[in-house]
């Protein structure tokens, strides 16, 4: 499985993590009182201006919140002033068929990418019609694939969905269903140095045998850490980056905007 190459100029390559942006086809649209175009372009914003050069620009899904093809389209705009390889992956807000209508003529959805001394793996956990997320077997294909095919790089896997408990009871009924199976390939092999998801809107930073676990807040609303019930959060709206060494060392911190302010709408129940 030949991967996509991106020539690192030093020994280390620098990525931008975008996630849950949850855009509308209109711009002015919001999501529980939040106008997620507006806080997507000041996040990207503040990593221009943070980050002098940026490798990669990973984006991990609900990109959309509608699933239109216009949200796609004015998520490719929106971060274009990264002047950065990208690449997608979806989550459970996305349309996939709008998604790669948007992607079309771009590598933006393929899922295998190789840069500097290392391998990042985009994985689908979209199911149809759910929130939950499951790994299909072409998907754990692909990944057995990508490990085995590349042995003398590290490894980065990119998915939407979180694989493990966060200690948060609602979030963790939505999480990715088939985990075990994920774990069970990333299991037979040494060169898997961190999974990176999006889904739960806050940050996350663990290690499971020596494999970085970690998530991101989103660019738009957050949610309440360890919360039992659905609950937003007032933390801002923010971005990961990701310094990845030629060694396999992985440097790696969460910054988020100031200055938005939004109220929250309670009316809505759900996201």
């Amino acid at each position: 499985m030949p991967g996509a190459s991106l020539t690192a100029v030093e020994d280390s390559v620098l990525l931008v993590q975008l996630t849950d942006s949850h855009l509308f086809a209109e711009a002015d649209d919001n999501l529980l009182g939040m106008n997620t175009c507006d806080s997507l372009r000041q996040v990207v914003e503040l990593a221009i201006d943070e980050q002098p050069r940026i490798d990669l620009l990973l984006a991990t899904g609900d990109l959309s919140q509608d699933g239109s093809v216009a949200s796609y389209q004015r998520f490719r705009r929106t971060v274009g002033p990264i002047r950065a390889q990208a690449r997608w992956c979806p989550g459970n807000h996305d349309e996939l068929s709008a998604m790669r209508e948007a992607a079309h003529g771009s590598s933006l959805m393929e899922p295998v990418l190789d840069i500097g001394n290392w391998r990042v793996v985009m994985l689908d956990t979209l199911v149809a019609g759910s929130v939950f997320g499951m790994l299909r077997g072409d998907q754990l294909e692909l990944l057995e694939r990508a490990l085995s095919e590349a042995p003398d790089r590290h490894h980065l896997i990119c998915l939407h969905h979180h694989p493990v408990s966060i200690g948060s009871r609602w979030m963790d009924a939505i999480g990715l269903r088939n985990s075990d199976e994920l774990f069970t390939v990333l299991d037979r092999h040494s060169n898997v140095r961190a999974l990176l998801w999006g889904h739960i809107h806050q940050e996350f930073d663990q290690s499971r045998n020596g494999v970085r676990l970690l998530a991101t807040p989103s660019t738009g609303v957050q949610f309440t850490p360890l919360s039992e019930d659905f609950q937003v959060d007032s933390a801002a709206p923010g971005y990961r980056w990701l310094r990845l060494h030629r060694d396999g060392q992985l440097d790696t911190g969460v910054s988020r905007v100031s200055g938005i302010e939004f109220e929250i709408d309670y009316t809505v129940k759900g996201y």
